[in-house]
């Protein structure tokens, strides 16, 4: 499958904004956006004012970037929540929310979605005592998510364990890290998502 490769921060000096591509480098003084905040290339220190286009580009590319999904997903996530019912926006970040990769860096068994997503497709996770290994694979209410039983023991497992008692699970998730496993207690709502996103620009991009 088609995936990018290079290096993160430039995704993120793109933007000109923080992705959280690479976990917690992104909290310290090495992050990319720290130390070069402007966009990278020959040109990218040259301040240009974007068209209105220009602006609903980057903030599909930014959400695009931020979940790690390719140009045809992100289309496709976009024709179901415009069907359904509610605001179109709110519902396309809560499909994004509840793809199971998302889950498992939200349960904090992962530095980012990129390695959470990597887990999941090594088959280190089920759904409700079934094996996952789908990263796209979306969550319900009420689905239980856990580290196979096999790999508990595993040091890495341990140490994400240990890391993710320290973090703030969201609201719709209850996690219990000595069991490494979590329960889909609501379906995410806008209020959830704490990433900084304008979503009505993407919906006004689609739009067009």
């Amino acid at each position: 499958m088609a995936r990018y490769t290079g290096p993160v921060c430039r995704l993120c000096r793109r933007e000109g904004a923080k992705l959280y591509l690479k976990g917690d480098r992104c909290y310290t003084d090495k992050c990319a956006i720290q130390r070069r905040a402007y966009a990278p290339g020959q040109h990218g220190m040259s301040k240009k004012k974007l068209s209105g286009y220009g602006q609903q580009l980057r903030e599909k590319q930014k959400v695009r970037r931020i979940y790690g999904v390719l140009e045809g997903q992100f289309r496709r996530y976009f024709e179901v929540a415009e069907k359904q019912r509610g605001i179109t926006g709110a519902n396309l970040l809560r499909l994004l929310e509840q793809r199971l990769d998302n889950v498992v860096y939200r349960m904090g068994l992962g530095e980012s979605r990129k390695q959470a997503r990597q887990l999941v497709m090594h088959g280190h996770f089920t759904v409700n005592g079934q094996k996952v290994d789908i990263p796209s694979y979306q969550i319900s209410l009420n689905d239980l998510i856990a580290v196979k039983a096999t790999d508990k023991d595993v040091d890495a497992f341990k140490v994400f364990a240990e890391s993710a008692a320290a973090k703030n699970p969201p609201q719709w998730l209850t996690v219990n890290t000595e069991m490494m496993e979590a329960r889909v207690i609501a379906l995410p709502t806008r209020e959830d998502i704490d990433i900084p996103i304008e979503e009505h620009l993407i919906v006004e991009l689609y739009s067009r």
